[in-house]
């Protein structure tokens, strides 16, 4: 057995403090960029840098390795020598008003656009006015509304006289005119016409029916007169607002005259301020009670606003956006309403941008989490980068039972590199069932959450600590904290070569350790400091864990730790409760008996194993048969169980104990019960890693402590585990007072050996094992068993024989 004892040095590789050439972390420079991802780095930097269709990046790997930290910096950096991207506005479209037209100007130069427009407005608010109301714009406008007035009169005049010389007088009447017929110039009343003969009352109907028609002729005359002199008072208005305008735009043009856009915009302006010039007088209120006056209408001359999407005025590079809530429309951008007389109204002032506006021309980093759980989110930026422009709709518009009228805004063209950050689990289901995401997302960067454990690395890892000091202000760690930090990276990723690259983890010690430092008044970080952080952590979180060691203790789960039992080993399992995991023993047991029934697995038959412990049970099946039937046939009944295990039992690494309680039950050999086994087993009976070793080995050992150590207990483990050991102080020192052991073995053999203290034995060139050994008596057991059953056998058939 001493042969397969771990030495005490192998139970922890801890670090050499003369490799460490500083006194405290303030020696150190903090650490800069990314740290163990060599090939997530370059992932990054190529996928950063290819400017082809398609090349976006999914950034992969579990919670707290630091990733969106890393790329939020990566992409900073690789932003900051590049373009700024141009500012993007939008402007009435006069000729469509429901389609926006979008115009794009370099950075900086859209608000000062804007700023133009404004102060061409304001100007003209003041200045048409004056000029509509000076002195020789009234002085022509009076002249033609007075050359109409005279030829008005001329043609009323005529028409007069020429009623007064058919004796007809000329009356007004709400409907118009009334032809009176006179008589030497007095007007006839109703009476006296009707006095009058027939032919009389003939005569004056048809006078009065050629002054009719002749008056008619006369009306049109009139309105043509006077639809001439409106047009020529709006031509004077034209005018005199042309005057006054178009040198305030030539201005302009010459200003963005290197931009087409900018000037056609400036032409329609141009024109729809001419033909609306009466926009530009004041507005008054109309009272229509004392104290009450009708609501102010909106001012048209909105139409001449410029809305300013994006400003890119500030930047220094390349934008970098990072969207926390990328729902539909903060990605591509809203239309807002405001109400008005008891509806929703909108214009072109009130397009607001989205995440991908923002990060136009640059980078925008998005969770895939957050993206996955908005209704819409992934469609929206997936039409998006597929189709190269950003498109601004009402998404409520195709779920209304009637459309109402809203904005279309003009697309515009999109120019990104979009990173997405997300689970592993998230990447390969979208790769796997979203046909469009390979051709999206062509560049994976991968997280590994370990790196070796090398100079290069315990140098980053020492510069991560000085890192967080120097940021945070907590106290500076010396050598022998550093070291602690270091190999609890070492332990966390369960390899004495590897560290883990979840920082988080690693952060969160580094500032609970420097809590324990202050408490104490200490100037730095010491060992204690942080083995007591350590403590505190596990504390916290083992709440569970001690209750269950007092009911081992108290008996109520039956866990033995001395004597010897045949058929009962101690297997050992992991239970992780949130960021807590600690090892838990129990119990398994192993009954065998006459029969063909075979290996029978009580659990999986309830439904209580998953499919890894099935499989891990089958293959001992194989093994049994490999070691002991290749001569004769195998036939026997047995049953194994979990003892007082009542939740799902997963994973392989009891299958060597479940095979160790069987060959025990077989041999009839007691097994120590202070020894627990851990590992997985092959069908060649080779003993496999598994996971969770520290844990396990601790869990036992508590178990013993709180039942009494012995000096005879311990833990068998892999010997493909002895890498990945990164045991507590305490448990070390017990192996170094011999009160607790830990073996590592190879095989079945090597382990049953250790448990039974009898030798396994080796087939000799006859075929045969060793007399005494364990193999020999699970072979002798086995052939018992299938002689008593086919002597069962033969007496059930003669019995079925006679009755015939």
């Amino acid at each position: 057995m001493e042969k397969f004892k771990v030495r005490v040095e192998k139970l922890r590789k801890e670090c050499n403090l003369e490799d460490f050439t500083f006194n405290t972390t303030e020696d150190i420079a903090p650490l800069e960029g990314l740290i163990g991802q060599e090939r997530a780095k370059k992932a990054l930097e190529f996928g950063l840098k290819i400017r082809s269709d398609g090349y976006n990046i999914f950034v992969t790997g579990i919670s707290g390795t630091g990733k969106t930290t890393s790329v939020e910096q990566a992409v900073r950096k690789t932003a900051e020598g590049q373009k700024v991207p141009d500012d993007w506005c939008y402007v009435h479209n006069f000729s469509n008003p429901d389609n926006p037209v979008a115009l794009k100007l370099p950075a900086g130069m859209a608000v000062s656009f804007r700023r133009d427009m404004e102060e061409l407005v304001k100007e003209l608010q003041i200045e048409l006015p004056k000029e509509l109301e000076s002195q020789l714009y009234e002085e022509h406008k009076n002249q033609i509304i007075k050359e109409f007035q005279d030829k008005k009169n001329e043609f009323l005049e005529e028409f007069e006289n020429s009623a007064k010389a058919a004796n007809f007088q000329i009356k007004k009447a709400p409907a118009g005119i009334v032809m009176v017929p006179t008589v030497e110039g007095k007007p006839l009343e109703e009476e006296d016409i009707e006095k009058l003969t027939e032919s009389a009352k003939d005569e004056i109907k048809k006078k009065q029916e050629i002054l009719y028609e002749h008056f008619n002729q006369i009306s049109r005359e009139i309105r043509k007169l006077e639809k001439d002199a409106q047009r020529k008072l709006a031509n004077l208005e034209t005018q005199t607002a042309k005057t006054t305008i178009s040198p305030r735009i030539e201005e302009l043009k010459e200003k963005y005259k290197n931009f087409p856009e900018i000037l056609k915009y400036l032409d329609d302006v141009e024109k729809d301020m001419v033909e609306n010039a009466d926009s530009f007088k004041e507005r008054r209120e109309i009272e229509i009670l004392p104290g009450i006056k009708l609501p102010d209408r909106p001012s048209s001359l909105y139409k001449y606003e410029v809305n300013v999407l994006i400003d890119n005025s500030c930047l220094k590079g390349a934008p970098v956006i990072k969207e926390t809530n990328p729902t539909s429309y903060n990605l591509s951008g809203r239309i807002e309403y405001r109400p008005q007389y008891g509806a929703m109204v909108t214009d072109f002032n009130m397009i607001k941008p989205g995440a991908l506006h923002k990060a136009n021309g640059g980078y925008l980093i998005l969770q895939v989490l957050d993206i996955l759980k908005n209704y819409f989110s992934w469609e929206t930026l997936k039409r998006a980068i597929k189709n190269k422009e950003i498109i601004i709709e009402d998404l409520n518009e195709q779920y209304r039972l009637i459309n109402t009228p809203t904005l279309r805004p003009q697309p515009i063209p999109l120019d990104i590199k979009v990173i997405l950050i997300g689970n592993p689990l998230f990447y390969y289901l979208l790769f796997a069932y979203d046909e469009e995401f390979k051709k999206l997302f062509k560049v994976k960067a991968d997280f590994s959450t370990i790196m070796d454990r090398n100079k290069e690395g315990i140098a980053n890892y020492v510069a991560f600590i000085s890192k967080i000091c120097k940021e945070e202000q907590l106290l500076p760690f010396d050598r022998e904290s550093a070291a602690e930090i270091i190999e609890y990276g070492a332990r966390l990723a369960e390899d004495q070569n590897k560290l883990i690259t979840r920082f988080s983890e690693i952060a969160d010690i580094i500032r609970e350790a420097n809590f324990w430092a202050m408490s104490e008044n200490s100037n730095v970080v010491k060992a204690a400091h942080v083995k007591k952080a350590l403590e505190e952590k596990i504390f916290r979180s083992n709440l569970i864990e001690k209750r269950i060691e007092e009911l081992i203790k108290e008996g109520t789960i039956m866990v033995d730790t001395e004597g010897g039992v045949v058929g009962q080993i101690n297997g050992l399992s992991v239970l992780t409760l949130g960021d807590y995991s600690f090892g838990k023993p129990s119990k398994i047991t192993a009954r065998v008996y006459t029969g063909r029934g075979g290996m029978i697995n009580i659990d999986r038959e309830v439904k209580l194993s998953g499919t890894i412990h099935n499989k891990g049970f089958l293959i001992l099946t194989g093994y049994m048969g490999e070691k002991y039937g290749t001569d004769k046939p195998l036939v026997f009944s047995a049953t194994m169980c979990f003892e007082q295990l009542y939740e799902e039992i997963e994973g392989d690494s009891a299958s060597s104990a479940e095979l160790y309680a069987l060959i025990s039950a077989l041999s009839g050999l007691p097994i120590k019960q202070g020894i627990a086994v851990t590992g997985s087993v092959n069908q060649k009976g080779e003993i496999q890693p598994i996971g969770g070793v520290n844990e396990k080995i601790e869990g036992f050992y508590h178990t013993c402590k709180v039942k009494g150590l012995t000096g005879q207990q311990g833990v068998i483990i892999p010997s493909t585990n002895i890498k990945h050991l990164m045991l507590k102080d305490e448990v070390i020192d017990a192996v170094k007072e011999g009160k607790f052991h830990i073996w590592a073995v190879n095989t079945i053999d090597e382990g049953i050996a250790i448990l039974t203290g009898v030798p396994a034995g080796e087939k000799d060139k006859d075929g045969n094992y060793p007399e005494g050994t364990v193999n020999y008596l699970v072979s002798k057991r086995l052939e018992e068993l299938t002689k008593n059953y086919l002597k069962h056998q033969k007496i059930q058939s003669s019995h079925r024989r006679k009755k015939k």
